[in-house]
């Protein structure tokens, strides 16, 4: 069951670090993709990123 919570971590950071990538390209101007996509990729990100987290330590402090 370890194994399966480091893939959790290590899927969570990578989400995590795509989420913060497209929100560090929100602050800067004349991006492409306009920054209402981005801004839905970075929510989508970070929810996806958040939900990986809450399992992987789920995971590993129950089981």
């Amino acid at each position: 069951m370890k194994i399966v919570a480091i893939i959790f971590y290590i899927f969570s950071a990578i989400l995590l670090l795509g989420a913060f990538k497209y929100f560090l390209d929100l602050t800067k101007p004349g991006v492409y993709p306009p920054k209402k996509i981005l801004k839905k990729k970075a929510a989508a990100l970070f929810g996806c990123g958040g939900i990986f987290l809450l399992m992987a330590v789920l995971i590993s402090k129950f089981l």
